[in-house]
């Protein structure tokens, strides 16, 4: 992991935004999201789009693993294109999907972002972002999830966090992409509220670190309706940024073995999970790096124990040139997160 920034997803306050504001922002018209230099009108005129103009998102920032800073639109009515469709790019068909997003703060102009799946197969984004103030300092992030973007698709979402005052706008050019994550949809991890067909809702935190040791906690949770009993370990294949398997890293079977983690509190045990318990195994490792190249691994896809459907997490174990991964056995969460109704 990338130490976890343990990244928050936080309420832009209206003191905040009114320090990211400007007095006005710009549409685009089909050509200028295409890439090209379309020109701007409406009450949105003036503000900046991600090709340069003024005050625009810069770079990579603006553009990162599919996700694009586009600019500034108007709330309703966005006119980029009659038919909904923004610059076509050869074989990917791009919707407006209702631009998902827009709340009902005031204002006129709001920030789009549009999300690009390249690959054959539906994937889940979530994506952070920073948002600056006029030095560049980054005041806040803020996380979103666009679920199931089809197959060579280009959906359009809108970053709006409430607070604009009526003739403003939040400044792309004040919008930065931390960070990307991207998993098939059939393995994200199911958001809580819902519940898979499996009954078994499995879902990773966002670790902790201190003097280089990295522990990150896996939490599984029986969101069905009848009762599931495991023992052991969690089954996990090592991914890299493109999801192929990474080599040469042991994952150890217990944390005895990494320096400071600690021990299991023993051999595994059968655990017994009634609907709304859950149970918690972990990660753990350490960063340090001598003598060879560090490897990090973005991704892991783990299952409950062998046979069960696999979830894919994002904890970017930055494993150092140390090799080694520990994992925790199952063991029943006595904390009582788990607790509450089915499908909770």
């Amino acid at each position: 992991m990338r130490i976890p920034p343990f990244r928050l997803s936080l309420a832009v306050s209206s003191a905040l935004v009114a320090g990211l504001l400007l007095g006005g922002c710009g549409t685009q018209t089909a050509a200028s999201e295409a890439g090209g230099g379309g020109e701007t009108g409406g009450p949105c005129a003036g503000g900046a789009t991600s090709d340069g103009g003024s005050g625009g998102a810069a770079g990579a920032r603006a553009e990162r693993d599919g996700v694009r800073v586009v600019g500034v639109v108007e709330r309703a009515g966005e006119s980029a294109s009659p038919s909904g469709r923004a610059g076509q790019r050869p074989g990917v068909s791009v919707t407006a999907d209702s631009l998902p997003g827009v709340g009902t703060s005031a204002g006129p102009c709001v920030v789009r972002y549009d999300v690009t799946n390249p690959e054959s197969e539906p994937f889940t984004y979530t994506i952070t972002f920073s948002l600056m103030d006029e030095q560049g300092r980054a005041m806040s992030t803020v996380e979103e999830t666009v679920a199931s973007v089809g197959a060579g698709k280009t959906v359009q979402r809108i970053l709006d966090h409430g607070g604009y005052p009526a003739d403003g706008a939040l400044d792309a050019g004040r919008v930065r992409i931390l960070d990307v994550e991207r998993v098939p949809s059939d393995e994200a991890p199911v958001p809580a509220g819902t519940c898979p067909a499996s009954g078994l809702r499995l879902t990773a935190d966002q670790g902790d670190a201190a003097m280089g040791l990295r522990v990150v906690g896996l939490h599984l949770e029986n969101c069905g309706d009848r009762t599931y009993s495991l023992e052991g370990y969690p089954v996990l294949q090592l991914l890299d940024a493109e999801h192929q398997p990474v080599d040469g890293v042991e994952i150890l079977r217990g944390t005895e073995g990494i320096p400071m983690a600690g021990g299991d509190g023993g051999a595994p045990r059968p655990v017994t999970l009634r609907p709304g318990e859950a149970a918690v195994s972990g990660l753990a490792w350490r960063n340090t790096t001598e003598f060879g190249e560090a490897v990090t691994v973005p991704y892991v896809r783990v299952r409950a124990e062998a046979g069960s459907d696999p979830v894919m997490v994002a904890p970017h174990l930055d494993l150092g040139t140390t090799g080694e991964l520990g994992v925790r056995a199952w063991r029943k969460d006595e904390s009582g997160a788990g607790a509450g109704r089915p499908g909770t």
